[in-house]
């Protein structure tokens, strides 16, 4: 799904906190004055935009930051959402633009609290706030796709090659973000030109789908949300994947796998979305922002044909290798 978390549903308690409620919450946990906070979409968590002014103690400054209330089934695996927080400040030191967390009072980069009426248990965390636009909300060009290819392989490379910890495996195959959709990423524009705006990716959101896998799984990924606003959708494929093989070539036998698993992502969102908006009625039209093109898109990859679409792709992926720096949306 294009807004989130594709896992399929659970027995889980959405958060629901009132805006009063949430404020108190970053009073009460990490010691902050709340000047404002704004909710923010979110697929099973509950997300605010908070900017606070200082501490309990009377320390100057505004600073913002997202508070994240985690569901309660995700809420019961603590050390998941240890590994996943303690990711993102891997990366962040590695020079990823990525979030990482306020500590608690106790000085905890999470805790576990009473965040409802039904007095249920949810994770609590606040996030360092990370600016820019989410590619969803802008007109994509050759350049961009580029870059989000060439950044998932360079997260997952950094995450597999450097990152440690006693939950996380190391072999030939690699740390997947999981979720690299075009509301994940958010960029913004390093020129001036209207024509030929240059995008740099400025935050990467939401590490939650983290996952063990082939490196493929992460670009088929990246390549099936990429397509979901693109004026051109099978001629963005070729752009994601010159990029993600700047830094980790894939082999014949994942290329050769790429038509299926792109296929099969959007599949599998889009079912995943429709069965949870029927339980969730409420959330609808965040849930279905992929289905709004995704069938459409299905279709006509079916309709091309597995070699057709593919023969695009790496012809595209091909040409790179002749133009440096990397060709624009005109060509090298």
């Amino acid at each position: 799904m294009s807004s989130g978390n594709d896992c399929p549903p659970q027995t889980f308690t959405k958060p629901a906190l009132s805006e009063k409620e949430a404020a108190e919450l970053v009073d009460r946990v990490f010691g902050l004055n709340v000047s404002w906070l704004r909710p923010l979409p979110s697929y099973d968590d509950q997300n605010f935009h908070v900017c606070v002014s200082g501490n309990s103690n009377g320390a100057e400054g505004a600073h913002e930051y997202v508070l994240k209330i985690t569901n309660t089934a995700d809420s019961q695996e603590p050390e998941l959402i240890q590994v996943q927080t303690q990711a993102m400040m891997f990366l962040s030191a590695e020079g990823f633009p990525s979030a990482t967390p306020y500590l608690t009072k106790d000085g905890s980069i999470m805790s576990l609290e009473s965040a409802d009426p039904g007095n249920k248990k949810h994770m609590v965390r606040l996030l360092s706030y990370l600016p820019g636009t989410p590619v969803a909300k802008i007109a994509t060009n050759a350049q961009l796709l580029y870059e989000v290819g060439k950044l998932a392989a360079s997260l997952d490379k950094a995450l597999t090659e450097k990152f440690h910890h006693p939950s996380v495996k190391s072999l030939h195959r690699g740390i997947n973000h999981g979720d690299l959709n075009d509301h994940n990423i958010l960029v913004d524009c390093s020129s001036a030109s209207l024509e030929n705006p240059q995008y740099r990716v400025s935050g990467i959101l939401d590490f939650s789908d983290m996952s063990y896998g082939y490196y493929v799984f992460e670009v088929a990924i990246a390549i099936m949300y990429m397509m979901i606003e693109s004026p051109d959708p099978l001629g963005v494929g070729g752009h994601v994947l010159a990029g993600f093989e700047s830094v980790v070539p894939l082999t014949a036998e994942e290329r050769g796998a790429l038509f299926l698993l792109v296929s099969g992502r959007f599949a599998q969102s889009l079912v995943i979305a429709a069965h949870t908006a029927l339980l969730y009625p409420e959330n609808e039209e965040y849930l279905m922002i992929t289905a709004k093109t995704g069938w459409k898109h299905l279709m006509t990859m079916f309709e091309m044909g597995q070699e057709a679409v593919e023969k695009k792709w790496f012809e595209t992926a091909q040409a790179y290798t002749h133009c440096t720096p990397a060709p624009s949306v005109g060509g090298c």
